[in-house]
């Protein structure tokens, strides 16, 4: 008696289930950003981000606000520069990722795009 107790609870129990139950999505994993490795690009000018890398292969401007952004096989950089006072727009910011759009350390990406043709 007791087993056919526990079977017909286990069978109702299973009818509670709802049919194709997906699991939960994997986090991705977390990118900390540090400023290790971007000590030649962080407070540059657009100038001296043409000196490192070459010319950009994208420039857009909104306000006093610019972005550069340099491609190559490895990674895309997006450098963003901003005035501060009265002085030329200086590199604040960068993004970093791979062309199908996952994440790549930073520093690794800027390391990858010094040695693209046109930087120097």
């Amino acid at each position: 008696m007791k087993a056919s107790a526990i079977l017909l609870l286990a069978l109702g129990l299973s009818a509670c289930a709802a049919p194709g139950v997906v699991a939960p999505p994997v986090a991705r994993p977390v990118v900390t950003y540090t400023s290790a490795g971007l000590e030649r690009v962080i407070g540059q000018d657009a100038a001296g981000l043409v000196t490192l890398f070459g010319q950009p292969d994208a420039d857009v401007r909104e306000g006093t606000a610019r972005k550069l952004q340099f491609a190559g096989p490895i990674c895309v950089l997006d450098a963003y520069l901003y005035p501060k006072g009265s002085e030329p727009a200086r590199v604040t910011y960068l993004d970093a990722r791979e062309p199908d759009g996952s994440t790549i350390d930073r520093a690794s990406c800027v390391a990858a795009l010094t040695r693209r043709d046109g930087g120097k």
